[in-house]
């Protein structure tokens, strides 16, 4: 049975890795609901009150509910919400479902119209928002008593220590204890270093093989993964960037005929993964592998507020560009 939408929706808060995550289950539901045409994104220079008011007041030949999900409204106006958009929320399609997205941080906030609009339309409203540290061990606990397993204080601070403050990456490793060790079993320090540490790291590497292997559709998905997780643009592109750079030197180094017995000694690594670096540098052009260092660059420029377009959207362009 379909879930029974409400007419708005708005998801805001500073746990960005959260609200990305959102927004890809709500537009794969969409999709899954009424048809790739089904749902409408608007992002960039499209999202703007104006702009929304206009798709949400066209005539649509859809079948089925129409979902229109908009993204960046933390940069919006109150002027702007109040003129163009407070008065088509009033009166909606019954049949039209639209989803709000704000990514707050620092001065940038969802406008107060908009949430006021959103809740005179009867719609949901929902905030995101990540912890401070000092709390996150107590959080921690608490999720895992809810999974059925118990964690103590000094296991929970080492839980945050190696995966870090998003809490849906913690959520995820808790996930993986508690299956791993079953209901009700407790979980010590020793269990948490030995599931819990360096995991982000094991699948960017992932993300980074299907990188060099040219590979868009894995790359996509464990892109989308890690994202999914909470991991931040400003994390991942530097992670991904450097061991690009680690195969592209062995592959120079390869293609000056330099002996692979030479090579591998010098590598700062262990030797499986010296082994592997030498592989992936094999299969590997060179060119390519500067062509996506040079992209890499570009997203990093582009997640810092060099783009119109949202981190996420960029990223998976370049995805697309580095695999083509």
């Amino acid at each position: 049975m379909p879930p029974a939408w409400k007419p708005a929706y708005l998801i805001h808060g500073d746990d960005h890795g959260r609200i990305a995550e959102r927004r890809g289950r709500l537009r794969a539901i969409a999709e899954q609901q009424s048809g790739a045409n089904g749902a409408e994104l608007l992002e960039g220079d499209e999202s703007t009150p104006e702009a929304t008011a206009m798709a949400l007041s066209a005539m649509t030949f859809a079948m089925g509910r129409r979902f229109v999900i908009v993204d960046g409204v933390e940069k919006w106006k109150e002027a702007e919400v109040k003129q163009h958009l407070v008065p088509v929320l009033k009166q909606l399609d019954p049949e039209t479902t639209v989803s709000f997205f704000g990514r707050e941080e620092g001065r940038a906030k969802v406008p107060k119209a908009l949430i006021d609009a959103v809740k005179a339309a009867g719609g949901d409203i929902s905030t995101e928002a990540t912890l401070k540290a000092r709390e996150l061990p107590r959080w921690v606990q608490a999720q895992a008593q809810r999974l059925g397993v118990q964690i103590d204080n000094t296991a929970a601070q080492a839980l945050v220590a190696a995966v870090g403050e998003r809490q849906q990456r913690l959520l995820r490793e808790l996930e993986k204890l508690a299956l791993e060790h079953g209901h009700g079993a407790a979980i010590g320090i020793e269990e948490v270093e030995a599931v819990a540490a360096h995991s982000a790291e094991r699948q960017v590497w992932s993300l980074v093989d299907a990188l060099v292997a040219r590979d868009r559709e894995t790359a996509t998905r464990w892109y989308v993964e890690l994202r999914a997780q909470g991991e931040s643009l400003a994390r991942l592109v530097p992670l991904v960037a450097r061991r690009l750079r680690e195969v592209l030197m062995i592959a120079e180094r390869i293609e000056a005929g330099e002996p692979l017995g030479k090579i591998k000694p010098t590598l700062k690594m262990s030797p499986w993964a010296a082994d592997r670096r030498i592989a992936e540098a094999r299969k590997a052009n060179v060119d390519d592998l500067r062509h996506a260092l040079v992209a890499l660059a570009d997203l990093e420029l582009a997640s810092r507020g060099g783009s119109e377009l949202d981190d996420d959207t960029v990223a998976l362009r370049t995805i697309d560009a580095i695999a083509a």
